[in-house]
């Protein structure tokens, strides 16, 4: 348990770190539009948010139980702002029960849009933990989340042999700055799927991600049911490549995500600079994994 626990933790580190490099570098150098084929688009930028990312500056909570379900207990306590990790929800995680349990959270959604949450937390039977779950910068940002009024959360609960005690337990925590917060769509950009409830549109392209080149994306989801996406046959130039790419969006909600390409895979087919993409979207259900759609080849430029 203690060997599982250290590597989780690792993880998540190493995961918020990333993150901040991730929101550190999208900041520098230019960024190409999308566009489709032989539109003639400015280059030298795109569609960006002209948010801030000044959430924590006035937000704040009323404690409030968000689970008391089989004998754990999640209240959350306070809002909290960390120079490092960002915006976060202080939690207070009680386990009652006679089993150690891991806690985590199935998603986490901050004014509709899909954001990462960064927390885990491991909580022996009769004890207690002060733990803070961490929403995204770098998302938020990218979703132009200037003030964070509503905080969904899924919860889940397993033991040392990752039995669920349960999952995606519901709850919605409202701060301060609820009747203020912004949901217009941050949907600038060029739209490269449309159909089965599910919008995809191409907002830029950064050559200079953390990781080599990522295109972002805006995800709606208004198909009454909760959807994976991956993408397929994927091409830069004309060459073939593995993207990384796989996002869950709940349903009725949004999700600013990037489809990322490892600068190895660039450079090992001499591309300097992406000129034009192609790929395929493959949309699932996300509790069955069924097949929803599958869409077509879809070519677009970046200029």
């Amino acid at each position: 348990m203690k060997k599982r626990t250290n590597l989780l933790a690792l993880v998540l580190s190493i995961t918020a770190i990333t993150f901040t490099l991730l929101g550190c570098s999208s900041d520098t150098g230019q960024k190409k539009s999308i566009a489709a084929p032989g539109s003639a688009t400015e280059a030298g930028g795109g569609a960006e948010s002209s948010g801030t990312n000044g959430a924590g500056a006035d937000e704040s909570i009323n404690e409030q139980v968000l689970v008391d379900q089989d004998g754990i207990k999640i209240t959350a306590t306070e809002y909290v702002t960390d120079s490092i990790w960002g915006d976060g929800i202080k939690l207070l995680v009680e386990n009652n029960s006679a089993k150690d349990y891991t806690i985590g959270c199935d998603a986490l959604i901050v004014n509709d849009y899909m954001i990462t949450d960064l927390f885990s937390a491991d909580v022996a039977a009769g004890k207690k933990s002060n733990e803070v779950m961490y929403l995204s910068s770098a998302e938020l940002k990218a979703a132009g989340i200037d003030t964070v009024g509503q905080i969904e959360m899924y919860f889940h609960a397993y033991d040392s042999n990752w039995d669920n005690l349960f999952k995606n337990v519901y709850s919605k925590l409202e701060t301060s700055e609820f009747a203020n917060m912004d949901t217009t769509p941050n949907d600038e950009g060029q739209e490269l799927y449309n159909a089965n409830g599910v919008r995809i549109v191409g907002k830029t392209v950064d050559e200079n991600s953390f990781w080599g080149t990522a295109i972002l994306l805006y995800i709606e989801n208004t198909s009454g049911q909760n959807v994976g996406i991956n993408v397929d046959n994927m091409s830069i130039n004309g060459y073939m490549m593995t993207p990384l790419f796989s996002t869950t969006v709940y349903d009725g909600k949004k999700s600013i995500d990037d489809i990322t390409i490892m600068s190895s895979d660039l450079e090992a087919n001499g591309i300097t600079s992406v000129d034009q993409v192609e790929l395929k979207f493959h949309i699932y259900n996300a509790e069955s994994y069924d097949t929803i759609a599958d869409s077509d080849a879809i070519t677009f430029t970046a200029q």
